[in-house]
């Protein structure tokens, strides 16, 4: 019988990130027990947890790729669900490739070892749509092949693979949820590793050049993230173990076209440097969510409105 999250206590691996402590936040609202979050700090911010932790919301700074970690905080919180959102950026995996992937591995490994153990009761595994690579087909449904393009994806690949693995091996309650390209307030917009709204927001406010790398016709599906955690607050009722399922919106837009409504958004009117393209980029990113659209009342933000308000809070939070 899996557990209610009303009542229950939580652990939000990776709680301090952008998804994660937006998850955290859902989880208090939605009633659960207690909430513990644990993050290497790697790109989480202690500020994203402001208000969680007003609200009893109690953070370890620590990193679940040791396992220590995870049996000190088993010791001490009596855990019944675990999502596990703990990763390193995708741009990273150019910088530092066996670690990008390891993170991704190990992690989830640890955990895994943890529930067969018997330390909790159900995981949500945070995978990605970069496992999916290019598309082969439009839209990409659960059974799109996997072709990731890089060790970050490689490694989030293998992850899923593990969970379904130890879900079948030893009748664990695991599932995958496959959130595509997530944007929204607390996105890291610092340095290499940060994603294009936020570093175009951030290069605007700077008032330096925004950036299109290649064509720009490459295509994402965005996703508003408070959208993307109710989506996942309400699956956990309905997901069967071992299941996966994409959180995606109804369309895709491309790099160029994304970066000229932020400039319009702004009101920049400067140039926007062509750079050369990224090695390993994925093209087109289109998905299929008639799963999830089955399975749950869902509701989108429409991108125009997401947008707003992810701009609004770059422009109050950039100093």
């Amino acid at each position: 019988m899996r557990p209610t999250i009303k009542g229950s206590n939580v652990l939000v691996t990776g709680g301090a990130g952008f998804i994660g402590s937006h998850l955290v936040d859902k989880l208090i609202e939605s009633g659960a027990k207690n909430v513990v979050v644990v993050d290497n700090m790697f790109l989480g911010d202690e500020a994203n947890l402001v208000s969680a932790q007003k609200l009893g919301a109690v953070l370890y700074k620590d990193d679940i790729e040791i396992p220590s970690t995870l049996d000190y905080i088993f010791s001490r919180h009596n855990i019944d669900i675990v999502f596990n959102c703990a990763t390193k950026a995708l741009n990273y995996s150019f910088v530092n490739p066996k670690n990008a992937f390891d993170t991704n591995v190990s992690g989830v490994l640890n955990i895994l070892e943890q529930q067969r153990k018997g330390s909790f009761k159900t995981l949500v595994h945070f995978s990605t749509s970069e496992v999916y690579g290019t598309a082969v087909y439009e839209p990409m449904d659960e059974k799109h092949p996997i072709n990731p393009t890089t060790t970050y994806a490689a490694g989030k690949a293998a992850a899923d693979l593990a969970v379904n693995s130890y879900v079948n091996m030893f009748g664990l309650d695991a599932f995958v949820v496959r959130p595509f390209n997530n944007y929204g307030p607390r996105q890291n917009y610092k340095g290499y590793m940060a994603g294009v709204i936020p570093i175009t927001a951030y290069k605007i406010l700077k008032g330096l050049n925004p950036e299109v790398h290649g064509t720009g016709q490459q295509s994402r599906d965005f996703i508003f993230v408070l959208d993307t955690v109710d989506a996942i607050v309400k699956l956990y009722d309905v997901m069967e173990p071992g299941g996966s399922v994409n959180i995606s919106t109804d369309g895709q837009i491309s790099v160029k076209e994304l970066i000229h409504q932020i400039s319009d958004i702004m009101k920049y009117k400067g140039q926007i440097l062509e750079k050369p393209a990224r090695g390993a980029d994925v093209e087109c990113h289109n998905a299929s969510n008639l799963k999830v659209k089955g399975l749950i009342d869902y509701q989108l933000t429409p991108f125009d409105v997401g947008l707003k308000k992810t701009i609004e809070w770059y422009v109050e939070n950039i100093k």
